[in-house]
């Protein structure tokens, strides 16, 4: 029997009239648009276009995309029914924006959550938006929320409950350390969809005791963010930080801000976004500031520091790391929140050792990252680290024997863990010493890491969807 031809979509038609459009210009500011919510794997063209024109339901989020590009030309809301096609049930911008409200804000993260438990394909495939998380900073910064953290609910939620998230989330960061990021990811994400959605959405709490909620679901979010940020998914990553921000605004928690602000700086330096870096550094000193945490300002100097290392500039970083130091003086450990008590002087050391390493001064980094292994052995992922960062050091030194012996070490630690950034730690000795490769014992460790290393990488990789 003959298939039914497809109506042509006189919608879509009607608007790209009304605008002027192209269909390369509709087609090149969808896949515009795609990039910059952190969307992968949108390819269109102006032959696309002509099969949406014909009719053709394009797979989500192209609809919203679409939908999205045609209401800035036209000034007006424009919605994927609207074009006459079938919308997605979920936004492919989801959770990159600081939202304002209580409500809002416990209905974007807990759909992040139910997509993720779920391995819905476009946050699979989501990559790192560039403006997003730059935008909800400034909001964070600028702008109040509105209302406080309350719940109407049939389930009473009480002190017990906050404890219970509390609890987890510090056994969740314990077995990070030791493990990485990649054994933890699917195990955090269940329970924040199973039992902290329960209480968000279903609870019954007054003001003070949503403050309290907000905090404790924002330090398990960063936590969320942190381990798809240490398994190599960074559009996931920056999502669940986003919403992360949101639950400290909620609970006016400028310490926990500070943290994720750093967080976010963290990653950006990683993603070689050095400029990002530097301005997310400074917005959480303002939140540390407010805090009153000599600790926790130095955390977010550093990070400064590190941002303008990244962008080669030796003065900058000199006088951020200069001031990181005259915080640190100052600092008392009765100032610090509990999550903090990661940051000592060995990973004080840790921070400068790599901003050296990234400004080619090798000698000073591989005195600051020897520095670095006077560390509490609770931290194997950051020893690794530690380790790694130290072996490039000698490499750069030119002391190619020494600097596999380190690396062998990392490499030991590395194996163990299921962590991208290790896993690359070690990939970038290994890069380092190719002017050595005719050395034997720079050969023997360069087979050593084949051999071992993609067992490892196969354990960090992501989750298949």
């Amino acid at each position: 029997m003959p298939q039914r031809p497809r109506a042509a979509n006189l919608r879509l038609r009607a608007l790209m009239d009304e605008t002027g459009m192209s269909n390369k210009g509709l087609a090149r500011r969808v896949a515009d648009l795609a990039r910059a919510w952190g969307v992968a794997n949108i390819r269109c063209d102006h032959t696309s276009v002509l099969r949406w024109l014909s009719g053709e339901q394009p797979r989500p989020p192209v609809p919203e995309l679409i939908a999205s590009v045609l209401a800035d030309a036209v000034g007006r809301p424009v919605t994927a029914a609207g074009l006459g096609m079938t919308a997605s049930d979920l936004p492919a911008d989801l959770g990159l924006h600081l939202p304002t409200a209580w409500t809002e804000t416990v209905a974007i993260s807990t759909a992040l959550w139910r997509a993720d438990v779920q391995r819905r394909r476009f946050l699979a495939s989501a990559a790192f938006a560039a403006a997003a998380t730059p935008a909800s900073a400034l909001r964070w910064l600028t702008s109040p929320p509105t209302g406080g953290p309350t719940g109407n609910g049939p389930v009473r939620v009480g002190h017990a409950d906050i404890e219970a998230i509390r609890q987890l989330t510090h056994s969740y960061r314990e077995l990070d350390n030791r493990l990485g990021g990649g054994h933890l990811r699917p195990v955090i994400v269940s329970y924040l969809d199973d039992h902290v959605s329960h209480l968000l959405t279903n609870g019954s709490y007054r003001e003070e005791t949503g403050r309290q909620l907000a905090a404790a679901c924002g330090e398990l979010s960063q936590l969320a963010g942190w381990v798809a940020y240490d398994s190599g998914e960074h559009g996931v990553a920056q999502r669940y930080l986003t919403q992360a921000l949101a639950y400290a605004r909620h609970a006016g928690d400028h310490a926990l801000g500070a943290e994720i602000l750093a967080a976010q700086a963290h990653q950006a330096v990683y993603l070689g976004r050095a400029d990002e870096a530097i301005d997310l550094a400074r917005a959480a000193q303002a939140a540390a500031l407010k805090h009153g945490s000599a600790t926790l300002l130095t955390e977010c100097v550093v990070m400064e520091a590190h941002g303008h290392a990244a962008r080669n500039d030796a003065r900058a970083c000199g006088t951020a790391l200069a001031a990181a130091e005259r915080s640190f003086d100052r600092a008392t450990q009765e100032d610090n929140p509990a999550w903090l008590a990661y940051f000592d002087e060995a990973y004080l050391a840790a921070r400068m050792a790599q901003c050296f390493r990234d400004l080619g001064e090798a000698g000073h980094a591989a005195r600051y990252a020897r520095r670095s292994l006077d560390m509490d052995g609770r931290y194997v992922r950051g020893r690794a680290f530690n380790l790694a960062l130290l072996a490039t050091a000698c490499a750069a030194q030119n002391e190619p024997e020494r600097a596999c012996a380190v690396g062998r070490q990392a490499l030991d630690l590395t194996v163990r863990l299921t962590s991208a950034r290790s896993i690359g730690y070690v990939r970038d000795l290994v890069r380092r010493l190719r002017p050595h490769a005719d050395v034997p014992t720079v050969r023997d460790f360069t087979a050593e890491v084949a051999d071992r290393l993609p067992a490892a990488a196969r354990r960090a990789a992501p989750r298949s969807r």
